[in-house]
């Protein structure tokens, strides 16, 4: 959690806000795949690709 609140006042400071739809996007990209290796969501997922 630290790790949360410590990145959150780099952003706050350097005021590099844009950052943060990026890193949300990338997690949730990754989310997404690590799901899709042992689901039945895979041929949907597939789909978007």
């Amino acid at each position: 959690m630290s790790f949360l609140s410590e990145f959150w006042r780099f952003l706050s400071s350097r005021k590099k806000f844009w950052l943060l739809p990026l890193l949300i996007t990338t997690l949730l990209f990754g989310v997404m795949l690590i799901m899709a290796e042992s689901s039945a969501l895979a041929p949907f997922i597939y789909t978007f690709f």
